[in-house]
């Protein structure tokens, strides 16, 4: 017969991630930055990111409690717009922004309204909606 050997260690490895606190990032400090604007028939989305693009908060007509085809609205788009502004400026002191339009909603001008309305200074807007030119050729003989 063979003895088995067996461990008397009860105790259980401490994890180190213990050691490591968790929680939120340190809050960054950006004076200026940008605010994309993306404004279509059904939603308005709102994000700030500073200079190199890096999101710092981001509202919609959705998440602020807006539903069906009021989503769409020019009110739902200032509500999204002046929550996360509100936000960027309390928490990473945005004070200039520029501000880049992309779609045909009924939010455009109303958001950009509230950015302004805020008192944070607007550099400039720049409209980034894609526009479509038809395509390349497509592949194989011309028809006739």
């Amino acid at each position: 017969m063979s003895e088995e050997v067996k461990n008397t260690n009860t105790e259980a490895p401490v994890a180190e991630a213990k050691a490591t606190k968790k929680g939120r990032k340190n809050k960054r400090i950006v004076q200026s930055g940008q605010v994309h604007i993306q404004a279509t028939f059904n939603n308005t989305i709102i994000s700030v990111s500073d200079g190199k693009g890096e999101i710092l908060t981001s509202s919609s007509a959705g998440a602020n409690g807006f539903r069906g085809s009021k989503k769409g609205t020019a009110y739902a788009a200032q509500i999204a717009a002046e929550k996360a502004l509100d936000l960027a400026k309390k928490d990473h002191g945005l004070s200039s922004v520029d501000v880049f339009v992309k779609g045909i909603g009924l939010g455009r001008d109303s958001a950009i309204r509230a950015v302004s309305g805020l008192g944070i200074k607007i550099n400039s807007i720049t409209d980034i909606t894609p526009i479509a030119h038809g395509g390349v050729r497509p592949k194989g003989e011309r028809k006739p």
